[in-house]
């Protein structure tokens, strides 16, 4: 008998070829989800994009922009049967390598205050509230705030 070697997932830049995957993980998660569109957008005008693959195919995806020594991360996403497995927080480990090696100082993003897991992991890392943009995100009943976080680097 012989035991089945299954290798740790990895993150490597994502390439147009994962990006019909990319956005239906994006819609199984949320109710206001990405388009394509906003994806292949996102990496034509080359922005930071990453994808976290398994031997089962791609299980999350970030994308960040760069520019004027900051970077701003615009999504960070793992699939619903891979959460609670630390993938997040590699994958948020390498955007962080990556502003670094760009020459950003800071990195901010934006989380809807009702989004208490992806809170928690940026709480992890050190992320702190910087600020809030009212009604920044689209919700069932109207507008959802957003919590404007930063990290220096």
């Amino acid at each position: 008998m012989s035991a089945v070697l299954r290798s740790e997932p990895w993150i490597q830049p994502l390439a147009e070829r994962d990006l019909e995957t990319v956005a239906a993980i994006e819609r199984e998660l949320y109710e206001f989800p990405w388009t394509l569109g906003n994806f292949r957008d996102s990496l034509a005008a080359g922005y930071s994009c990453w994808g976290v693959h398994s031997d089962g195919g791609l299980i999350g995806y970030a994308v960040m922009t760069l520019g004027a020594a900051e970077a701003h991360l615009l999504n960070l996403s793992i699939a619903e049967p891979c959460q609670r497995r630390g993938y997040g927080m590699r994958l948020l480990e390498q955007l962080l390598q990556a502003a670094r090696a760009y020459g950003a100082d800071v990195l901010f993003l934006e989380v809807r205050p009702s989004n208490l897991s992806a809170r928690a992991l940026y709480a992890r890392r050190g992320f702190r509230q910087v600020g809030v943009r009212k009604g920044y995100y689209p919700a069932r009943k109207g507008r959802e705030d957003a919590l404007l976080l930063s990290l220096a680097l």
